[in-house]
């Protein structure tokens, strides 16, 4: 998502508008707009990897207004993410996750990255591509692929 908000950035300088208008930017008017799905995005990866670890994790207020505010958010999110190591891992398959909304209900910990933590993660994601490209910000789906981990066969 940051390279799309460099992206964005870009395309706001071209056009010669100014890039944080795009944050309050929706698809919908019931839907949420770039910003939150950003935020959601990130709490999503975050909170996601901190139940499967059973490690906690820093709350973080959710108060970007900028882009470049969201891009320190997925700074922020990326060194959480890059600081768990393997081992970090080990026994979540034993484990498993709740939260408050589930009323005293669990999960597995595969389930719950199978059937939450993904959907959920790349609902949001796909909404922040969608609504940047609805925005005119020249991003395609190699853009939103990422980097693939080809090799020679």
């Amino acid at each position: 998502m940051d390279t799309w908000l460099v992206a964005a950035t870009a395309h706001a300088e071209d056009k010669k508008f100014d890039a944080d208008v795009l944050v309050g930017q929706r698809l919908a008017p019931n839907q949420f707009a770039l910003g939150r799905q950003i935020q959601i995005t990130c709490d999503t990866a975050r909170l996601g990897a901190s139940r499967i670890t059973g490690k906690e994790a820093a709350s973080e207020p959710d108060e970007e207004t900028t882009v470049e505010e969201l891009r320190a958010r997925i700074a922020s999110t990326l060194v959480v993410l890059r600081g768990l190591s393997e081992s970090d891992f080990d026994g979540a398959a034993d484990r498993t996750v709740t939260q408050s909304r589930w009323k005293g209900q669990v999960m597995a910990t595969g389930d719950y990255l199978l059937e939450h933590v993904m959907p959920n993660f790349y609902f949001h994601a796909a909404h922040v591509y969608a609504i940047l490209r609805h925005n005119g910000v020249s991003v395609g789906k190699r853009d939103y692929l990422g980097t693939l981990s080809k090799r020679e066969a």
